[in-house]
Formats: structure tokens, sequence, C-alpha cells
């Protein structure tokens, strides 16, 4: 049965996949002292290492290693776990699962045993969430702000507004249900006004949301341009290693190349595209239907102009698909003279650099960041969101929102009571509160099996 109904005991691999100095294999459940019976003689005192043999049912020594058991309730998965740590090879570890798995217990799904310390009360929805994104973090920044959402930073900042929302709600329904007080709730000014400072506190929260979504999934930035305007070197030098074959040659680059870049820890999907130019020849033509494709998708693109070749930038930016924002990024400045900074007659925001010596790159860089909306913050001030977290914080916007007209414009109390129920309803999809079965199952099937 599944930890949705009356426990098994599950079992896997905690560790990755692969040769290693030490293999650990998790066990949670209500068979734990059996399989810990079985396999090493007894059940280990709690929260104690014990150096022991692990046994198969025939008694055949498999490994020696260390053995810890967890009682219920205070264990990662708030059940009886028995962590086995082992040697790492790939053989031994299954022949040791094995062993378990004899034993009366399962192998785990993917995430199953942090999605059993979410339904146990170890961790709400968005810890649970923190844990993938502390494992998958790509930065040093992404893993601190992991670990502020894992302790909880975003948990604290949704719970306060739902308890103000808790407050602003009895404050309206009650005077809604006792008209005999005399107490005319549409004519209280502070009703607004507390209206208006939760809206102040949501965009607040939003705002953080979105440079914790930054932080776990990075920006797409693709760089276009003509033939030999520098897009390969500006690639190289965002990235600050040869990722691009630069060449005078033009056409060089034909297909997506694709280079992983951080700017003070803001991951970024960096696309070098094929030069923008007529052509006959068909595999630079599909280069070109890929650059263009590309450039509809990114977040950002650099689009870079040669400014020793005179061109009118506006019909080059005519070229990019309709909804894509740009930087126009004016390179080999070195030629020409002009200097590094902002480009001030450009048809849209331009910063002037030379590929060459690099001038003009930390602009650049800081015009990236911008361009994300992302700010400078203590360790404390970040913390990992997820898309699903911003769509719920929109939510709730728009239902806040909509309580203040109902209670300004219309004068509609009930339906204002109803649109602040809307809100707080989905600042509780956020923790967990409000949840399905089929959320917690798109949520923990992208885990790695044994976390």
């Amino acid at each position: 049965m599944s930890s949705r109904g009356a426990p098994d005991t599950i079992a896997a691999v905690a560790t990755p996949p692969g040769s290693g100095g030490i293999g650990v294999i998790r066990v949670s459940g209500p068979r734990v002292a059996e399989v810990a019976a079985a396999l090493l003689g007894r059940l280990p005192p709690p929260r104690r290492a014990a150096y022991l043999p692990f046994r198969d049912a025939g008694g055949r020594i498999l490994d020696r290693g260390i053995a810890l058991y967890f009682p219920a309730p205070h264990s990662y998965t708030g059940e009886d776990v028995l962590e086995l740590q082992g040697h790492g090879g790939p053989v031994v570890l299954d022949l040791v699962l094995a062993a378990v798995l004899a034993q009366g217990a399962r192998l785990a799904r993917p995430g199953e045993f942090t999605e059993r310390a979410f339904l146990n009360g170890r961790m709400d929805l968005a810890q649970a969430e923190a844990v993938a994104d502390l494992i998958a973090s790509g930065s040093a920044a992404a893993a601190r702000a992991a670990v502020q959402a894992l302790e909880g930073g975003l948990s604290r900042r949704v719970g306060e507004l739902a308890e103000s929302l808790t407050e602003l709600r009895a404050h309206l329904e009650a005077a809604l249900d006792f008209p005999e007080e005399e107490i005319d709730p549409l004519a209280d000014a502070a009703l607004g006004a507390r209206c208006r400072e939760l809206l102040r506190g949501l965009e607040d929260l939003l705002a953080g949301a979105e440079q914790g979504r930054l932080l776990r999934e990075g920006m797409t930035v693709a760089i276009a341009g003509r033939p030999n305007a520098g897009k390969s070197s500006l690639l190289n030098l965002l990235a600050r290693r040869d990722a691009a074959i630069v060449s005078h040659l033009p056409g060089t680059t034909r297909d997506l190349l694709r280079e992983p870049v951080q700017i003070d820890g803001l991951p970024l999907h960096v696309l070098d595209t094929a030069g923008l130019r007529e052509t006959d020849d068909p595999v630079e033509r599909e280069g070109l239907r890929r650059a263009r494709a590309a450039m509809a998708e990114a977040d950002r693109v650099l689009l870079v102009v040669d400014d020793s070749r005179p061109e009118p930038w506006a019909d080059l930016m005519d070229e990019l698909p309709r909804a894509a924002a740009c930087t126009l990024v004016v390179n080999k400045i070195d030629l020409t003279g002009r200097p590094p900074g902002p480009v001030a007659d450009a048809p849209a925001e331009a910063v002037a650099v030379s590929a060459r010596t690099g001038a003009g790159m930390d602009l650049l860089r800081e015009r990236l960041k911008a361009a994300m909306g992302y700010r400078e913050a203590g360790d404390g001030g970040r913390f990992t969101a997820r898309r699903r977290h911003l769509q719920a914080l929109g939510r709730a916007r728009a239902h806040l929102l909509a309580a203040l007209a109902r209670l300004e414009e219309d004068r509609a109390g009930e339906l204002a009571a109803e649109e602040l129920r809307l809100a707080q309803r989905a600042l509780g999809e956020i923790t967990g509160e409000v949840t399905s079965e089929d959320l917690l199952g798109r949520i923990f099937s992208t885990f790695c099996i044994g976390k």
C-alpha cells in the first residue's frame, strides 16, 4: 500500500548510482525492527551508530558497516527509519537492498521518503520541495536559498500573510453576521487600509519568490546578430572560457550552442545562434530557423551589432521575434573608439562593449541581472521558489484586488468575503494546507529515489 493509506515499509539506495567509498540504504515504515533483526541480529539503540555485519536470509555476511536507527516520530519521515551505511559498490548495495526487500519491504518510489515526511507533518510542502531544490542547486547562492526555504523562510512569510487574511476575514464576516450591532463594514476605512497592507506584503513576497525562481531555474539568454558581429566572442566572455569557435569566416555557427553561465550566483542558460543573413545554404537556413525559435523562447535576447560596420539598428531589431525582450550589445568599440557603457541614441536598451578587450562587460552583466528583476539581498532574504508558488501568489493577489474592488466600488461585503477566502485558499496551496493527490504525485515524482 502507498503512504497515503496504511503505510507499508519502503527501502531504497539513498546515494547516487555508481561506485563510491560509502553507500547508504534507507528503510522507513512499521517493519523496520523486523528488517534490523534479520539483517543485523538486533535493533541498534536509537540515534547511536552501531558497527555491525549485514547478513542475508541465509546468514551470509554481505557487508559490514554502520547502522543507525531513528524511532518514530523523531525521524526524517516521522516513521521508524533504519539507515545502513556500507561500502559504495553497486553490487554490494544491490545485495543488501535485496536482503531488505526479502524481509517484506518494497522499493520506494521517487521522493516517497520526503512525501511521507510531508504527510506525517515533519515538513510542509514548500519545505519538501526545497529538499529537491537543495539537491539540484547549481550554484552556491541557489544552495543557500534552498536552505532558507527548507528552514521555513517561504513558509513563514506565507503563514504571516495567511494569518493576516484570517483576521481580516473574521472582522468582515463578524460585521456581516451581526447587523444588529449597527456596524457598517463597508464604511470602515480601516478595512480597506488593511486590505491594501496585505496587498503590499503579498507583492513583496511575489518579488522575493521571483528571485527564488531565478536562482532555481535561471534565465535563458539568446545571443543573436549578423555573422562576424562577435556573438561567439561574447559567449566566451560570459562563460569565461573558450566555449565557442571564433573565426573571421562568416557562418561558423550554424547550430545552437548552449552554455551554462553564472553571474553572481544567478544561473544563465546562454545560447549562441547562427548569424542573421539571407542564405541559400540549406544547413545554414535550418540554423537560422532554430535561431529564431530560440530567440522567441528566450527570456532575453542580446542583439550584437558591429560598431565598425554601420547598419540601422532598428532594421536589425525588426528581424527579431515580435515579443522578444532585447538588449543591444554594440560590439567592437575597440575599433571605433566609442566609450564603453550605455548608448544613449539607441532604439532600445544598449551597452557598448569590446568582446576583444572585455571593456563594458561589467555593465552588461549588471544589465542582465537587472533585466530579470534580480536584486541584491542578504542570504536570509532569499529562498527558492517554483512556478507553482508564483502562480498561487498571483491568484491570491488577484483575489485580494477583487476583494478591494467589491468593498470600495460595489460595496458588496459578501462578495468581498468570498474573494478573501479564495485568496487564503491560494496561499494554502503553497504549504500544502490545500492540496490534491495529483499535485503531490507530480511534485514528488521529480525527486530522486531514496529521497
